[in-house]
């Protein structure tokens, strides 16, 4: 434990992520926002967020479904919402201080789930330390040099001005699909985000984002990697009709890593892992629990 930890009051099981406290921890002159919740037994699931998201983002619904069983740390990689330091623009840094963040916990071990960006992320951390991670469920995500995902930059500021122009919430249109159903679930999961009513995260800052978009778009560029190389057991889903990082990656890194399964969500786009969060949770829980 290190010393800002000690400083920040224990929560010992909260009921709810909407509740749970933030906390600080030091590592390699970063301090780094993150949540913790869920029993302290078993291997913990550190969660990595998607492209300018913060540790308001994520589902409570998702998050809680596996608390319940599983420890679950959320966090701010370097330079994002809370946590301190410069946002790097490559997601191969991002992974390196998702492992100093990791590390810095006490962990030589854990679950990973990463959304998006984060599953990028993820990637990159079973690769340059498999010995971390135990087992991985990428989500909304695609490999390096996957195809379209180059293209995220175009899209991310395409439905910002949409959003602008309509009064609503860019993730209404990146997450989710334009049918009644993906109309209503995106309503549905926005004001789930708003549960959580005291002590929220800092926004990301506006330098940092353009920090992601260019990391991300150079993922996109990228000659792909061995994925052969990843033996952890590996949970692949997405929605169907995913435009942000389409929804055919998927079934690619599905068929790239030696030990995997896919899930895919009818009538659901990137954030349909948030539109069918009941059957994700339930999916997750059985992947998670495996000997």
């Amino acid at each position: 434990m290190n010393d800002l930890e000690r400083s920040t009051p224990r929560q010992e099981h909260p009921v709810a992520y909407k509740d749970t406290a933030n906390r600080v921890a030091s590592a390699s002159g970063v301090r780094f926002a993150y949540r913790d919740l869920g029993p302290r037994t078993g291997t913990p699931v550190v969660f990595l967020v998607h492209l300018a998201g913060v540790l308001d983002n994520w589902d409570p619904r998702v998050v809680d479904g596996i608390a319940a069983e599983h420890r679950v740390i959320t966090f701010d990689n370097r330079g994002v919402g809370a946590s301190t330091g410069t946002t790097p623009a490559t997601i191969s840094e991002m992974a390196h201080d998702a492992i100093i963040f990791i590390k810095a916990l006490g962990f030589d071990r854990v679950d990973l789930h990463g959304f998006s960006m984060g599953g990028m992320i993820a990637q990159e951390i079973a690769l340059a330390e498999p010995q971390l991670v135990r087992r991985m469920i990428l989500t909304g995500t695609g490999p390096a040099g996957g195809d379209g995902i180059k293209n995220v930059t175009r899209l991310s500021h395409l439905d910002t001005l949409r959003a602008l122009a309509t009064l609503q919430d860019p993730k209404q249109y990146l997450f989710f699909t334009r049918t009644d159903n993906g109309k209503r679930a995106g309503r549905q999961f926005l004001a789930r985000l708003k549960e959580r009513t005291a002590d929220s995260d800092k926004p990301i800052s506006p330098k940092a984002y353009l920090a992601q978009l260019k990391a991300i778009h150079r993922w996109g560029l990228q000659a792909p990697h061995n994925l052969s190389a990843i033996m952890q057991p590996v949970l692949v889903a997405n929605g169907e009709a995913d435009r942000m990082v389409p929804t055919h990656n998927s079934a690619d890194l599905a068929r790239r890593l030696p030990d995997s399964e896919l899930v895919i969500y009818p009538d659901a786009g990137h954030g349909g892992i948030f539109q069918h969060h009941e059957q994700f949770v339930a999916k997750a829980l059985q992947f998670l629990g495996r000997p």
